[in-house]
C-alpha cells in the first residue's frame, strides 16, 4: 500500500502518525502533487498548501492524477477547498469544511488561511482560522458559555480581520471596544483554553482514518470519467514543474 499526505499547521508532525507506506509532505505548492503522481501511488491526500506569495495547488494537476487512476482525498484546508470544487470528478472531501464548502455555506477561501511559522517549530500556528473560530464560537454557543447575541458579534468581529491578525486575545480587544459586556467575554475568554474547537485539525485527522481504511481494504485503480484535455498550456506546465521547485513561504490554507 502507499499513500503521500501534505500537511502542515492543520495536522503538524508531532501529531502525525508513523504508518508504513504512508508518506508525509510539507504543504502543497502548485506542481508537487503533479510530482508525486508520477510515483505513481495508489492514494494523495490534500491538507494544506501554500498560497498568497506562490502558486498554490493547481485543479488540473489533481484531475491529471485522477486520470492516472489515483485516488485524491482533500480535507481540513486548502484541501477541503478543492475537493468541493472537484468532487463532481472524483476527488474525495471529508469532513465539515469539505462539507461547508460543497453545500455553498461557505464560499470565501480566506476563511481556511492562517498565518504559522517554519518546520522547524512544526508549523506552529500564529493566528487562527476563521473555521476554527466559527467552530468555537458556535461550541461555546451549544454550551451556553455566550449568547446568540454575543456569538454573532463575536464571528463578525472575527471575519472583519485580516487573516494574520485574527487572534482571539484581538478578536476579544475588538469586542470590548465595541461594548460587549465585559461578564459575557470573560466567560468565553476563561472556556477557551479548555473549550476552543480546531475543525482543521479534526477533519485532516478524519481523512487519515478515511485513507487507512481505504488501503487496508484494498485500492481499484480509479477510473474517471472525463478526459483530460492536453492543452499547449498544460504541456507547458507540466515541463515547467519539472524543472522548478521551491518552498519558503508560511502563510497557509
Amino acid at each position: 500500500m502507499s499513500a503521500i499526505i501534505f500537511a502542515g499547521p492543520s495536522l503538524p508532525p508531532g501529531e502525525r502518525p508513523t504508518i508504513p507506506g504512508i508518506e508525509w509532505r510539507p504543504p502543497v505548492l502548485r506542481g508537487d502533487l503533479y510530482l508525486s503522481a508520477l510515483r505513481r501511488p495508489e492514494l494523495i491526500g490534500v491538507v494544506d498548501g501554500y498560497f498568497e506569495t506562490v502558486p498554490t495547488v493547481w485543479h488540473k494537476e489533481i484531475l491529471w492524477a485522477m486520470s492516472q487512476g489515483i485516488h485524491v482525498y482533500g480535507a481540513g484546508s486548502i484541501g477541503a477547498l478543492r475537493a468541493a470544487e472537484l468532487a463532481e470528478f472524483g476527488m474525495i472531501g471529508v469532513g465539515d469544511v469539505y462539507r461547508q464548502f460543497r453545500t455553498g455555506e461557505l464560499t470565501d477561501d480566506e476563511e481556511i488561511a492562517v498565518l504559522h511559522g517554519p518546520a522547524e517549530v512544526e508549523y506552529l500556528m500564529l493566528t487562527e482560522a476563521m473555521v476554527n473560530v466559527r467552530a468555537t464560537v458556535n461550541s461555546a454557543l451549544r454550551s451556553g458559555i455566550v449568547q446568540l447575541d454575543v456569538a454573532s458579534a463575536l464571528i463578525g468581529i472575527a471575519k472583519a480581520l485580516f487573516y494574520k491578525d485574527r487572534t482571539y486575545d484581538v478578536i476579544l480587544k475588538t469586542a470590548a471596544g465595541r461594548g460587549l459586556a465585559p461578564c459575557a467575554l470573560d466567560r468565553f475568554a476563561a472556556w477557551l483554553p479548555c473549550g476552543q474547537v480546531d475543525q482543521k485539525r479534526m477533519d485532516a485527522q478524519a481523512m487519515l482514518r478515511a485513507m487507512i481504511g481505504h488501503l487496508d481494504g484494498g485500492v481499484v485503480p480509479l477510473k474517471v470519467s472525463y478526459q483530460l484535455a492536453k492543452t499547449f498550456a498544460w504541456e507547458e506546465a507540466r515541463r515547467l514543474i519539472e524543472r522548478t521547485s521551491g518552498r519558503t513561504q508560511d502563510s497557509t490554507s
